[in-house]
């Protein structure tokens, strides 16, 4: 990953480099390695993560049409 800095605008490279490791979860792979998680929470957390992703999927998905 590589940000590029024009006219020495420092902060607008910050704020899109923050921009883009938000967007590949690293902030939040960061929290959940930050403490030792059970095995067993962390298959549930993993479950409701999936359960969001397919409702998020299916919000988003177009209609059958015919």
């Amino acid at each position: 990953m590589d940000i590029k800095v024009f006219g020495n605008d420092i902060e607008k490279a910050l704020k899109l480099l923050k921009r883009q490791l938000q967007k590949e979860g690293l902030f939040k792979e960061l929290k959940v390695r930050s403490f030792y998680e059970k095995p067993s929470e962390k298959q549930k957390r993993k479950q409701i993560e999936a359960r969001k992703k397919r409702m998020k999927a299916l919000r988003f998905k177009k209609p059958d049409q015919g």
